[in-house]
């Protein structure tokens, strides 16, 4: 049997379509600064470059700082986004502990080597101060055809941040990035979606960011149905975080409508609902003043 069989759902790509166009034809009646200040609270501020140094972070956590001075009236970010190397540095200079350390791991991006290496680079990370992990689904075996070791390799990282946040009295988040534009088909993401659910992900994540294809409203919408789905068999609610080119306020509001539309407004809060994002944060500032901000 399938994940999707068990759970009852299989996706309907004109339905899909519809659903999507509808939510793009109402999304402009909902704008609203109250709205782009949750998406602003919603974002995993987000540095991935192979040119990342410490100072080079510690100048991104400076301006969340600023922010809160300058800009008292705005929330703070969900997280900064940083990798795993970088965990101490996020912790060290972040303005608060609501904002938190998320960094990637599992080989991000591609996920090709050793399960041991993964499980490792999990561990290290949440000692040196990650709150949330973001993992990458092993393509490898997921399209080879071997779901049950692609679960199993999730499962062995959440119980190894499980393990070591257990011992710092901790626990940590986990995401699961399942590289949506590589699965290509709304089977292939639901089958996805469902593996890294059953296997302990907090949050199905749509993309590294690293790939041709990233985020976009199908996918998002697939997922979101999942979660739902799981969530009507299990009772356990599991976030959605979308990322990979989303870069201005009107792709926000997009997804934003999508999770509003069919998870509910239950889910509408950093704790089930993110963005991962590198230039998200002008914009939706941009929008909120109704002028041209340039602060990240």
């Amino acid at each position: 049997m399938s994940y999707s069989q068990k759970y009852n759902y299989a996706p309907d790509p004109a339905r899909t379509a519809a659903a999507i166009q509808s939510i793009v034809n109402g999304a402009d009646s909902i704008a609203s600064p109250d709205v782009f200040k949750k998406c602003f609270s919603f974002m995993d501020l987000t540095t991935l470059h192979t040119q990342d140094t410490p100072g080079s972070v510690k100048k991104l956590v400076g301006k969340v700082t600023r922010l809160m001075e300058e800009y008292p009236s705005y929330p703070l970010p969900a997280s900064i986004c940083v990798y795993p190397n970088f965990a101490a540095v996020v912790k060290e200079c972040r303005p608060s502990p609501e904002l938190h350390v998320t960094t990637v791991a599992s080989c991000f991006p591609s996920a090709q080597s050793y399960l041991e290496v993964k499980v490792r680079e999990c561990e290290l990370a949440v000692e040196n101060g990650a709150d949330e992990i973001d993992i990458v689904l092993a393509l490898n075996l997921f399209l080879a055809g071997d779901a049950e070791a692609a679960a199993g390799e999730i499962r062995a990282m959440r119980a190894a941040i499980d393990a070591a946040g257990e011992k710092q009295g901790r626990r940590i988040v986990l995401k699961v990035i399942l590289e949506t534009g590589l699965l290509v088909t709304p089977e292939n993401i639901a089958e996805a979606s469902f593996l890294a659910m059953e296997s302990g992900a907090d949050f199905i994540k749509t993309s590294t960011g690293k790939v041709d294809v990233n985020a976009t409203p199908t996918a998002a919408y697939v997922m979101c149905e999942c979660i739902k789905a799981f969530y009507a068999k299990t009772g356990r609610k599991v976030g959605f975080k979308a990322a990979g080119g989303i870069s201005n306020a009107k792709d926000a509001l997009c997804y934003y409508c999508i999770g509003l539309n069919v998870l509910g407004k239950e889910w509408m809060n950093k704790d089930t609902f993110r963005f991962g994002v590198s230039r998200l944060g002008n914009s939706l500032m941009g929008a909120i003043e109704q002028r041209t901000v340039n602060f990240f």
